[in-house]
């Protein structure tokens, strides 16, 4: 059981605090509620970008890392389709140093024009790296475009085109500051050897002035089920031909969540999974094969990927993965099988207890998807998943009329 108490400032600020005797770290975790899922379809990778600009200067301190390098402070942040998370880890005693620096950068960044210029050429060049530039680098931007004809997960993270960044004006970028980066629109967990009414000064003093924004709803265009299924095929020059399918599933806070996550794991978690053993191990169809889940807060995508051994054709690849797809939808899987991807859930969550940042942040990530309590919870949810819960999820998500399918040629095969 992580305790922890739970308090509000007048500005909105959603304040966590789990007070953990066994350590001499702090750990100050700063969630906004701001993703991709939040931005404009036409101004795209914002989220992103601010990731980097929360860096850049704030209102009074031009540079945030090297005060809090100076008291042996380390940090670092991520963003994805639902939420933008910063966190820092420092010794307890010099925790208004990292109260001081978080609270001056959500009062107001530094908005200079080289502060954006720089990060702007940074965003700019990790788009053409790592997606315009690297092998299958564009899988995802083709992928949720085939999936999400409505809902905002149509795109990733880095944005839907680059100019998108490029086009970005300071203007942009000053409003989308202050409409998600406000206190009424985060979360912040404090994790340490401190006490509740010290934690309750140390924030008034650093936080209660600050100004609150407008409220933000996150209410999002719902993704209507999809009828029939889609496919695409691209030739790319890659080393391997590659297979990857996905199907809409549940999200987070969904009923069949845990149950869908588990069934990923019997897929292709550790050697002995199902697609590991039978299609790259025995059958040798495929150089590496995996399925996961994109734990989406709204609902989200179980993928399978893989790449292809020389010499097998993609209807054979295809066929291999449907067939162990309805051998889950036609039987269930054994308790041995079962419990032992429930046993992998329940020791990360237990290893997870063990450092300060990991309590930290999975009780802000909780906060921000309605209750912070379920990091108590949670984990009987998986533990209560039966065989037949498994089986009902294939049949439900694996059916042809759900799902979108990339073929990914490359272009020397």
């Amino acid at each position: 059981m992580i305790t922890f108490e739970k308090f509000t400032l007048e500005n909105g600020l959603t304040v966590l605090f789990h007070q953990d005797k066994s350590t001499p770290l702090v750990a100050v975790n700063t969630l906004y509620k701001v993703g991709a899922r939040d931005e404009n379809p036409n101004k795209t990778g914002f989220a992103h970008l601010f990731e980097h600009l929360m860096f850049g200067g704030s209102k009074h301190i031009p540079d945030f890392d090297t005060p809090l390098q100076a008291v042996g402070g380390e940090n670092n942040a991520f963003t994805n389709n639902d939420i933008t998370n910063y966190y820092i880890t420092l010794p307890k005693q010099n925790i208004e140093t990292a109260l001081w620096l978080e609270s001056d950068r959500m009062l107001e960044l530094a908005f200079t024009p080289e502060s954006l210029e720089v990060q702007r050429k940074v965003v700019i060049e990790e788009f053409k790296q790592n997606y315009l530039n690297q092998p299958y680098g564009d899988i995802w931007h083709i992928l949720r475009q085939m999936a999400y004809k409505v809902h905002p997960y149509q795109w990733p993270t880095i944005g839907k085109d680059i100019s998108h960044i490029e086009n970005a004006t300071m203007e942009d970028v000053k409003a989308f500051f202050y409409k998600f980066y406000r206190p009424n629109n985060a979360i912040l967990c404090i994790a340490g050897n401190l006490t509740l009414p010290q934690v309750k000064e140390l924030v008034n003093k650093w936080y209660a002035d600050i100004p609150k924004g407008e409220p933000v709803p996150q209410v999002y265009p719902q993704e209507p089920e999809q009828t029939e299924p889609r496919r695409n095929t691209v030739e790319r020059d890659v080393p391997l031909n590659a297979f990857y399918r996905v199907y809409h599933m549940e999200g987070k806070n969904d009923k069949g969540y845990q149950a869908t996550d588990l069934l990923s794991d019997i897929l292709s978690h550790g050697e002995s999974s199902r697609l590991k053993q039978r299609l790259v191990y025995e059958k040798r169809l495929f150089n590496e094969l995996s399925a996961y889940v994109t734990g989406s807060f709204d609902p989200g995508l179980f993928v399978i990927s893989g790449k292809l051994n020389n010499g097998v054709t993609f209807e054979q690849a295809e066929q291999a993965i449907d067939n162990e797809l309805n051998d889950l939808r036609e039987n269930l899987v054994s308790n041995d099988e079962l419990q032992k991807v429930k046993n992998k859930i329940i020791s990360l969550q237990k290893f997870g207890e063990i450092h300060i940042l990991n309590k930290a942040m999975a009780l802000a990530i909780n906060e921000s998807l309605g209750d912070a309590n379920k990091i108590n919870t949670e984990i009987e949810l998986y533990k209560n998943v039966t065989a037949e819960d498994i089986r009902k999820q294939a049949i439900k998500i694996f059916k042809p009329e759900n799902s979108s399918t990339l073929i990914y040629k490359a272009k020397n095969q």
